[in-house]
């Protein structure tokens, strides 16, 4: 259900720029993007998992926020992010 390390890495190196920022929005927002979808699949086959629930609805509030925060400081930067990860349609 985690993202694994390569994967981690990957969506490092392309949100961040470099491979030491992780404090970027767009990395955070890629790497809560990737966990979501995972616990969406997982939550598809166990229906009744209520923990994984809860964790896919605090990851969810978590993203939302920091989508709000970077409409805040740049809206430009929020359109590429949501256009790469495929967020609104």
């Amino acid at each position: 259900m985690m993202v694994t390390k390569e994967r981690k890495a990957e969506l490092i190196q392309q949100f961040g720029g470099s491979n030491k920022d992780t404090g970027r929005p767009e990395v955070q927002i890629a790497i809560l993007t990737e966990d979501i979808n995972n616990m969406t699949d997982h939550l598809r086959t166990h229906k009744k998992d209520v923990p994984t629930r809860r964790s896919l609805l605090k990851k969810v509030a978590q993203r939302r926020h920091l989508l709000d925060y970077l409409t805040r400081k740049d809206v430009n930067r929020y359109k590429d992010v949501i256009e790469q990860l495929g967020l609104r349609k």
